[in-house]
């Protein structure tokens, strides 16, 4: 009897649950929503996180700084590109009509054609309009003017002729400097952005927050070529995470071991595709979440260790006759009531 009641269970089976429920509570307590036990066991092996740029690493606020006409002037070239952005959502095309200002007639835009990671063509009032980058000019066989200006260029053609380009910026979150810091700190090998921005545009913004690899000039289905390759390398048991807030991100979340989504002003693909949710949208939360995960595992081991170390040691003394049923109460109730008290640890944390 004594040896029955010294290997009940219950420390184990009460305690590990109980930890992943305290650390999913402290978590959320944290800003930081978690979508399974066995997400926060996959982020505390993270070896290598991956962010996307804009709306993660950036403001997502994009805003016109300058527009450079060649066949027109600058306020035509300005509205025309609104009006064929008319439809989207994309974060480039609400700058647009900021900066247009009037209220766009969407009558005058028809024939909407929208080509992901280039641009979109469209015919406003008579004449064919074709806004993008790089790419969507090459498509068309316009001749485009080369710059590299700091900032997302883009480019507007009108009737096949090149009309001019509008260069769009966007500011670096105040918080993503000291997140990649985090981060390393908190024991990261490597942290990666990728992004449909110029080279130029993602190389300034790695070396200002201290990135260790850039990807830039990707179209949504490189990414998750990209994803692919980051998870080749990784060593043997760690995990990639992946930061982002797009619909063109869905499936990169989908396909990382723990995906992360930016929950304000992240589309909702990226949310309901997501393992962890941050909820301000500052990047310095994915520090948070890597530390939770991690005291929530060192709080399941310890659990683990405590509860069956005891109990080994009861059943040696309880074959040797020497252990009474006090013993095996404290064995099995006792350490117990030890392991939920540990496992409640998990629900305080610290904040960045």
């Amino acid at each position: 009897l004594t040896f029955l009641v010294i290997s009940c269970p219950c420390a184990l089976v009460i305690s590990i649950p109980l930890t992943f429920f305290a650390g999913i509570g402290g978590a959320g307590k944290a800003g930081v929503l978690v979508k399974g036990s066995n997400y926060l066991e996959a982020l505390a092996k993270a070896g290598c996180v991956v962010f996307d740029k804009t709306g993660t690493l950036t403001q997502g606020n994009f805003g016109v700084s300058s527009i450079y006409a060649v066949s027109m002037e600058e306020g035509t070239l300005l509205e025309y590109a609104a009006l064929a952005e008319i439809a989207s959502s994309h974060p480039i095309s609400h700058s647009l009509q900021k900066a247009y200002r009037a209220v766009p007639d969407r009558s005058r835009v028809n024939d909407i054609q929208e080509f992901a990671g280039e641009g979109i063509m469209a015919r406003v009032d008579s004449a064919q309009v074709a806004i993008g980058n790089h790419r969507l000019m090459e498509r068309i066989n316009v001749k485009y003017c080369a710059q590299s200006p700091v900032g997302t260029v883009v480019h507007v053609a009108v009737n096949e002729q090149y009309a001019g380009y509008i260069v769009i910026s966007d500011a670096v979150k105040s918080t993503s400097k000291l997140a990649i810091q985090e981060l390393k700190s908190v024991g990261i090998s490597k942290v990666v952005m990728l992004t449909g921005d110029a080279h130029s545009i993602a190389e300034k913004t790695a070396q200002e927050l201290g990135i260790d690899e850039i990807h830039s000039e990707l179209l949504p289905q490189d990414k998750v070529t990209q994803i692919e390759n980051l998870l080749g390398s990784l060593q043997r048991k760690a995990t990639l995470a992946f930061v982002g807030d797009g619909v063109n991100d869905a499936p990169v979340l989908s396909r990382s071991d723990v995906g992360i989504a930016m929950g304000a002003i992240g589309s909702d693909a990226a949310i309901e595709a997501a393992d962890v949710v941050l909820m301000d949208d500052n990047p310095l939360k994915v520090a948070t979440a890597v530390r939770i995960a991690r005291k929530c595992m060192g709080i399941v081991w310890q659990n683990i260790i405590f509860s069956l170390g005891i109990k080994a040691i009861c059943l040696v003394l309880g074959a040797l006759g020497i252990a009474n049923m006090w013993l095996a109460i404290f064995a099995d109730v006792g350490v117990m009531v030890i392991a939920v008290l540990n496992a409640i640890r998990a629900l305080f944390v610290h904040k960045l």
